[in-house]
């Protein structure tokens, strides 16, 4: 059976399974990282690709997720309008989880600080689709939504330049930290400069998208920095999330008319990317473990960030359900699975070790997080209907 013939069959279940997986823990995340574990311990026979392939494929669906992403920001308008608390999380809580799991990585299990501080960065974004039923109940707070919905969109490019420098502190020789940095902002500048010629073309007379091309704009762009900042060698990624910001900052039109598109070219990536991760790491994840490793990724997913959160909104105006709402909901997912297999790629037997740490977080993560969304939304319905009865009674 081929890897292809393995994805199509987990997709049409997900299909099938997804007016369930919306009222239970399953969800498509777990079914496809399932199907990739069983392929690479070959319980269906399925054929490997090369490892550098899988990797690039892996590479083009984060790609296509932090385009995505950088657009449903809205802009740099819409960013500033209501940074104050997205920023708190972003500039404050963040960086708190990235110190508090390498903490955890440094005592708990005996890490060095620099791979302790790279399993920090490689957890530290968040993916709200495993809360998508906090986003559809009216009841939740709108800040609460609109804070995990930007902090998810922009800790994915800003965790990178992290994890990017420290791999190559710790894979000394094959890069340095300073070629790195210097990918890194060819990428920021590939991504701004693109969009703002595009756009700046399309308002020429002789020029307009109409019709279906419309619907193709930002996607041509997007794949435009995609081959540019291959052929310049720039940091994909950071290209990526800055030429979706780019865009929706300069033609709101361009961001509308591709969210649908975007948003399943996006989702078919990340489930074929999670799928390459289960079939990579299938042979070191069911290795057994010492305890403490196991101890490390639970709190590393579920203890951390709770505490960040609420020290990044102290002096808020928050009531406290609020803030034990915004930093309970830190699910692991997409971004820290890619980052796992940039440390794979490293070929070490620590830097197994760290990816194993991240499925293990990423697998408790999705499965605890995507049940709890509507366990603590339900608890938000019934707190406003003990207030409308007060109300209807007077």
């Amino acid at each position: 059976m081929s890897l292809l013939l393995v994805f199509s069959v987990a997709l049409v279940l997900a299909v099938l399974l997804s007016c369930y997986a919306r009222q239970s823990i399953l969800s498509a995340a777990v079914l496809f990282l399932a199907a990739g574990i069983m392929v690479g311990k070959g319980v269906f026979g399925a054929s490997m690709p090369n490892r550098e392939l899988l990797y690039r494929m892996a590479e083009v669906a984060l790609f296509a997720v932090l385009f995505t992403d950088g657009m449903k920001t809205g802009g740099l308008t819409e960013i500033k309008r209501q940074w104050h608390l997205p920023g708190r999380a972003l500039l404050i809580g963040m960086p708190l989880t990235i110190a508090g799991i390498a903490i955890l990585g440094h005592f708990l299990i005996g890490l060095s600080w620099p791979p302790a501080l790279l399993i920090g960065a490689a957890l530290s974004p968040t993916d709200p689709v495993f809360v998508s039923s906090i986003f559809g109940i009216e009841a939740v707070p709108e800040r609460i939504k609109y804070v995990l919905n930007i902090e998810s969109g922009l800790n994915d490019g800003m965790s990178l330049p992290v994890v990017m420098i420290l791999i190559a502190v710790i894979d000394r020789g094959k890069q340095s930290a300073l070629g790195i940095v210097g990918q890194l902002a060819l990428g920021i500048l590939i991504g701004i400069v693109i969009p703002w010629a595009a756009q700046q073309l399309q308002r020429i007379s002789f020029f307009g998208a109409a019709g279906v091309f419309e619907r193709l704009n930002a996607f041509a762009i997007g794949l435009l920095v995609l081959t540019v900042s291959q052929a310049l060698h720039a940091n994909l990624f950071l290209a990526a999330f800055a030429a979706g910001v780019t865009t929706a900052s300069l033609s709101a039109s361009a961001a509308v008319a591709f969210h649908d598109f975007g948003e399943l070219i996006a989702e078919l990536l990340k489930l074929a990317a999670l799928l390459i991760f289960g079939a990579r790491i299938a042979n070191v994840l069911l290795t057994a473990m010492p305890a403490l490793d196991y101890i490390f990724a639970a709190l590393a997913a579920f203890a951390v960030r709770p505490v960040a959160i609420w020290v990044a909104m102290l002096r808020t105006d928050l009531p406290a359900n609020e803030k034990l709402t915004i930093g309970w909901f830190g699910p692991k997912g997409f971004a820290s699975v890619v980052y796992a297999l940039m440390i794979l790629r490293m070929g070490t037997e620590q830097a197994e070790h760290l990816a194993r740490l991240v499925a293990i977080a990423v697998g408790g993560s999705i499965a605890i997080y995507s049940s709890t969304d509507i366990l603590v939304g339900r608890w938000y319905e019934r707190r406003a209907n003990a207030r409308e009865l007060p109300s209807k009674a007077a």
